[in-house]
């Protein structure tokens, strides 16, 4: 996701050679991590019930959406990477709201946190899929659809956000408790509107308002996150590298190529340097959390040092 949406935005700023760089990156990874996935769940099946489980696994529908998004100009990959997105899109919507309907407001409030918005992500990521492949045919039902899976996405970023809101100030807004997936709730909202930028280029005007509203939104959450982020880097053990900053490289990114939607369609002044200056700000943090993983990694293959057993 994140590879795939910084290459994204570097097409969009004309660094072709970067783009196409990280595109074959994020291709090699999604195969690898599908592959990866395959052989743990055969292993040990996942628990479907788990509510956690079945958000995490929006990170695949919105990963090929986000390919698909950069690699749309040829059909036979468009069409390779859309068909599974939206099977297991259907499926995990079904399992989710199973999994959500069986818990209570208070027990889904204590859990819920920034990664809760895949579900969001991944549903507005399908709906700019479904705006490409009703060019790609002449199924022009496809238009309707992408509006109508758009507007689930709205609805459920909406009910992700008020419950991770609820847990935030019932914490007291605890700087010590942000993690980075918490900028999906920022991200969240920048994919909205590419989805809503999509659909308004293919001819509903309609939606206009809700794509300028969702990108001036997303803006509105820089700042508070940056302060959070600020206050939580204070603490040591905040920057011993983990996974889960890969939830903040994606919306950074997601956010520059919104804003380059947003300044082609509006043609508001400034928004081409905004996008651009968070294209940097999105590479820079890619190139940093890809560094800190390999070492992370090397560190753990690294011989022990001579006599280390026999302590």
């Amino acid at each position: 996701m994140a590879t795939g949406i910084v290459s994204i935005a570097a097409v969009d700023h004309g660094l072709t050679y970067v783009s196409g760089a990280l595109a074959v990156l994020a291709v090699l990874a999604l195969l690898v991590l599908v592959a990866a996935a395959v052989v743990s769940w055969l292993r040990r099946p996942p628990d479907l019930s788990d509510l956690d489980v079945t958000i995490g696994l929006f990170t695949f529908v919105a990963a090929c959406a986000v390919l698909d998004n950069r690699l749309m100009a040829n059909s036979a990959i468009m069409w390779a990477l859309a068909v599974p997105a939206a099977l297991v899109w259907s499926v995990l919507v079904v399992l989710t709201a199973r999994n959500f309907a069986s818990r209570s407001w208070t027990e889904l409030q204590g859990r819920a946190r920034g990664a809760w918005e895949l579900c969001s992500v991944g549903s507005s990521g399908l709906a700019i899929v479904a705006v490409a492949l009703a060019h790609d045919t002449v199924w022009h039902a496809l238009l309707l659809i992408a509006v109508a899976i758009w507007i689930v996405a709205v609805a459920i970023y909406g009910v992700m956000t008020a419950l991770i809101l609820a847990r935030a100030f019932a914490a007291r807004l605890d700087p010590g408790g942000f993690e980075p997936d918490a900028w999906i709730l920022m991200g969240g909202l920048a994919i909205a509107t590419l989805a809503g930028d999509h659909i308004h280029r293919a001819g509903i005007d309609a939606v206009l308002g809700v794509t300028v509203a969702t990108w001036c939104l997303a803006s509105a959450w820089i700042p508070p996150l940056v302060y959070f982020a600020v206050r939580h880097l204070g603490r040591p053990d905040a920057r011993r590298f983990a996974g889960v900053w890969w939830a903040m490289v994606f919306p950074l990114g997601m956010y520059s190529a919104a804003s380059h939607a947003m300044a082609v369609e509006t043609g508001w002044h400034g928004l081409p340097t905004i996008s651009l200056v968070f294209f940097w700000i999105a590479f820079a943090a890619w190139i940093a959390v890809s560094i800190a993983g390999v070492l992370r990694v090397s560190a753990r293959f690294r011989p022990l040092p001579s006599g280390h057993g026999h302590r």
